[in-house]
């Protein structure tokens, strides 16, 4: 007996904190579609959120797209088809692996960084401090952190697949030794329109996501600083799980509709 309420206790409160956050999502649309947005502090995060990622993803996609013509050419090699590196390197990039990849760096990076500011004030009761002064702290401290990863997302993501193809480039000329020219050739040839827009469609969905559930597991931060740890991780944690199974659902639309 004890399992089983302990399983409905878990259930409910995870219906509890799934409603919460439909109720959230919807006090931050309010402002959104009203107009009420401080472009400024949008601006703000997107400086410190998009400045603080790039390096990581740089480096995190210039080493996977090494990685992806590494192994490319090793396999395709074996059949005699070392000249097809390009397209598996460039379409691997763009439909999957920067915008799933370069996603959960951004969680790790800029999402438990947007989770832990707004734990660490609702802790130290500054989000109390802004109603007392008769601002709405989702309207001050929300809306802007969510537009933020929604808009800088897609473009770091377009900066990691660029670096990407370039990673899989140098190995593809020095490693495999194709020759430059066709390299580039067969890139720009194998990426259409198509492969292009289903990853900037799932990376726009992904940095909703994050920033949906960074901004509320801060927002509702309880328990002192081992609470504001405690709710980062989960943060995190709760958006890698949600980009993976999005990513599928995504996928399957994308492949039914568009091929």
């Amino acid at each position: 007996m004890s399992a089983w309420r302990s399983f409905f206790v878990y259930c409910r409160e995870v219906t509890y904190g799934a409603g919460n956050a439909v109720f959230f999502l919807g006090d931050v649309l309010k402002f959104i579609l009203t107009g009420k947005i401080r472009w400024w502090e949008v601006l703000t995060q997107i400086y410190q959120q998009g400045v603080g990622s790039v390096l990581i993803i740089a480096l995190t996609s210039l080493a996977t797209g090494a990685v992806l013509a590494l192994q490319g050419y090793v396999m395709l090699n074996r059949f005699g088809a070392k000249e097809y590196v390009a397209q598996l390197v460039a379409l691997s990039l763009v439909r999957e692996l920067s915008p799933v990849f370069g996603s959960f760096i951004f969680s790790g990076k800029a999402g438990a960084r947007l989770t832990a500011e707004l734990g660490t004030m609702n802790v130290n009761e500054q989000i109390v401090a802004t109603r007392t002064l008769g601002i709405d702290p989702i309207e001050f401290l929300v809306v802007p952190r969510m537009l933020a990863c929604f808009m800088v997302l897609p473009i770091l993501i377009v900066f990691s697949e660029t670096v990407g193809i370039i990673g899989g480039y140098f190995i593809g000329v020095l490693d495999a030794h194709i020759p430059s020219s066709f390299y580039i050739n067969q890139t720009l040839k194998c990426i259409s329109f198509v492969d292009f827009f289903s990853g900037f469609i799932k990376t726009l969905f992904f940095g909703f996501l994050i920033g949906w559930i960074c901004c509320y597991q801060g927002f509702f931060t309880r328990g002192g600083s081992i609470g504001v740890g405690n709710y980062t991780t989960k943060a995190v944690a709760l958006s890698y799980i949600l980009v993976v199974i999005s990513n599928t659902v995504l996928t399957k639309i994308i492949l039914t509709f568009w091929g």
